[in-house]
């Protein structure tokens, strides 16, 4: 199932989403992520900022090795007024890229959205990428 034009303006006006994967066992792991969008696909990059003390790969790596089913959702919350409240969930497969055009174009549009990229040294990180097979939303996304 596509996204539609507004499933898509929806995603592209939010700055964070959550991604969940499972291991093997399907025990979850839901972490708040930046990403990017383009034909049907979701990309979300490593980055520079430290998130362990080891060098033991980070949960969602490990995770999608694991098991390439993943899910990803975003909202709007709005305390005065929830006539507003909206919600948009993909789920797919997720593939973990390490190099090559798919890779290099995930970051660009990704360095494209968050200027904070820009000062990275992302090339040397994997990409996640999910291939969006389910769209669900609920409430107004526009």
């Amino acid at each position: 199932m596509p996204l539609t034009d507004a499933q898509t303006a929806f995603l592209n006006d939010q700055r964070i989403g959550r991604l969940a994967t499972a291991d093997a066992d399907g025990v979850p792991h839901v972490i708040p992520v930046c990403y990017a969008v383009a034909d049907q696909n979701l990309y979300i990059t490593i980055d520079d900022k430290p998130k362990r003390q080891q060098d033991t790969p980070l949960k969602r790596l490990r995770n999608i090795a694991e098991n390439h089913s993943v899910a990803f959702v975003v909202d709007r919350y709005d305390d005065q007024n929830w006539s507003r409240l909206c919600w948009l969930m993909l789920r797919g497969q997720a593939d973990i890229l390490h190099q090559g055009v798919e890779h290099g174009e995930a970051q660009q549009l990704l360095r494209g959205r968050y200027a904070q990229y820009n000062d990275m040294a992302l090339k040397r990180h994997p990409v996640i990428v999910m291939r969006i097979a389910r769209v669900t939303s609920w409430g107004p996304l526009a």
